[in-house]
């Protein structure tokens, strides 16, 4: 083995380690758990391919490629979905599965409701703890950009939030009023 290959090696062998939980955590909250170890693996296999391009800071840089590499998966597994719908029309199933996911609280319907740009802003920032210059880095925008647009998706999220407790019936309450 070349020194070329050891250096590579040894940059490898220190950085993946910090990675790996944080990226696995990263996925298990965007995705099944088949798909966020597949994803992972081929997370890691790019930062073993490109390790030469990690920056001094690693972890916004993987989380960037993660979100890549989950943005692939996911476009393949709807290519899936529609090859399996032709299928199904040629010869349907006999007997049909629902498999919409409702919303188990306020929150998850609030995120739901926003774009998933914006949802994915408040992922990172609230979830993975990143800051809007690390946001950037996983995003690929600047710095300035994603303050912005974490500032507004916050707002979007709040209003998203209000509207739902108005619509459960937390509006206050109406006691003492006349009608």
């Amino acid at each position: 083995m070349d020194r070329v290959d050891q250096s590579r090696r040894e940059r490898f062998e220190t950085v993946a380690p910090e990675l790996i939980e944080p990226l696995r955590r990263f996925l298990a909250r965007r995705t099944d758990p088949a798909t966020a170890e597949d994803v992972l693996a081929e997370t890691l296999l790019i930062c073993w391919r490109r390790v030469a391009d990690l920056p001094q800071e690693p972890l916004p840089w993987a989380y960037g490629v993660a979100r890549n590499c989950l943005l692939n998966a996911e476009r393949s597994a709807r290519r899936q979905q529609r090859v399996a719908a032709r299928i199904a029309t040629v010869d349907p199933p006999a007997e049909a599965v629902p498999t919409a996911v409702e919303p188990d609280d306020d929150l998850a319907a609030a995120l739901l409701a926003l774009r998933p740009a914006e949802a994915e802003l408040l992922r990172l920032w609230a979830w993975e703890q990143l800051t809007p210059t690390e946001i950037a880095a996983v995003l690929g925008i600047t710095p300035n950009a994603a303050s912005i647009r974490l500032h507004r998706a916050r707002e979007k999220l709040k209003d998203q939030l209000r509207k739902i407790a108005v619509r459960s019936g937390h509006e206050g309450s109406r006691e003492g009023r006349k009608p």
